[in-house]
């Protein structure tokens, strides 16, 4: 009982908003410190069970120099991953502990789009429409200064308004159209011999010309090339309608990522090692069922196994060893030493 109690004290001061003196009742915060220390060697597991979800949003954020995978299906945490950067071989340790579901909502990075066709090749998906309009503002700004660029502003802004495959029609539409009014402009060139003034940023050193518009180019290629691999709108889909599927990540976003943020912003100060232990706790009280605390402990985590170290003994006669020989002359001797018989 008294472990229950400390782990209890324990995850109400690390994940709720209290003081460790608020939570320890008037005990000394360095006392309760010291014990309730052994709750930071429990490690959280969340348990995979088999189900296959109509949805699953993935999605990562970055803590410090580590970055935690999230998978969620609908309120609740289902997965989670860390690693260094959002790589595929990380993703795929991750993806590859659930049966593929119905349709994954992702926010659209390389990383995670080649380890979806490799471990979810037949799954649908969606790309969050929020980070597509997030990634046209931030090639061509919130005011663009020309007129094509303020056209395509208004265009990706509509993306969150659509609601009917009819509308998702007359936005593709409205993309095509407006690639036909300014592909002239998108193809121009400057060279370098003509241009006055500083460089772009994106220019190398022995480049001879670069796009003119480049910036604007790459955000309507952005919006092209989610068109034309069928992304924009699987939402909108008679099989994934009629169950209300997502077109964002929010869930993560703007829920558990946020909250994450919130927490670590609440404990500023931990180790690295002590801010993983945080989030995993948090994931885990967020899941579908997870066990109560106290069923996680074990003698070993609050009784640590002394480490012994093992003395390899060399089988087979020493070569160069630091033991005593009598025949390498290291031992006392008694009388004429090299004395003839």
């Amino acid at each position: 009982m008294r472990r229950r109690h400390e782990l209890s004290r324990f995850l109400e001061w690390l994940l709720g908003n209290k003081t460790q003196s608020q939570v320890a009742q008037g005990v000394d915060p360095r006392s309760f410190r010291r014990s309730t220390h052994w709750c930071w060697n429990i490690t959280p597991a969340i348990e995979v069970t088999g189900e296959i979800y109509p949805e699953v949003q993935l999605d990562g954020i970055y803590l410090g120099s580590w970055c935690c995978l999230i998978a969620i299906a609908g309120e609740h945490v289902i997965g989670y991953q860390w690693c260094d950067t959002e790589k595929r071989v990380a993703w795929e340790q991750l993806l590859t502990r659930f049966p593929a579901p119905d349709l994954v909502v992702i926010d659209g990075g390389s990383g995670l789009a080649s380890a979806l066709k490799h471990c979810w090749p037949e799954t649908p998906v969606q790309r969050c429409l929020v980070h597509i309009q997030r990634n046209v503002r931030v090639l061509i700004t919130m005011r663009p200064r020309t007129t094509a660029g303020r056209e395509l502003r208004a265009i990706s802004l509509a993306l969150t308004r659509i609601t009917s495959q009819d509308q998702a029609r007359a936005w593709l539409l409205a993309l095509n159209q407006w690639h036909g009014k300014h592909h002239q402009m998108l193809n121009e060139k400057t060279y370098r011999s003509h241009h006055r003034g500083s460089l772009p940023q994106s220019v190398r050193p022995h480049q001879r010309w670069w796009f003119t518009h480049d910036r604007l180019r790459k955000a309507y290629q952005l919006l092209e090339r989610a068109s034309q691999q069928e992304v924009l709108f699987t939402y909108l889909k008679d099989e994934h309608r009629s169950r209300n599927a997502s077109s964002t990540t929010n869930r993560i976003e703007g829920g558990i990522n946020a909250q994450l943020r919130n927490l670590l912003r609440n404990h500023r100060g931990l180790t690295p090692e002590h801010a993983k232990r945080a989030v995993e706790w948090f994931l885990y009280k967020h899941s579908q069922n997870p066990a109560p605390a106290h069923q996680l402990i074990k003698k070993e985590h609050y009784e640590p196994v002394a480490y012994t170290q093992e003395i390899e003994e060399h089988i087979g006669p020493a070569e160069l060893g630091t033991g005593l020989n009598a025949n390498e002359g290291l031992w006392h001797r008694k009388g004429w030493a090299g004395r003839a018989s």
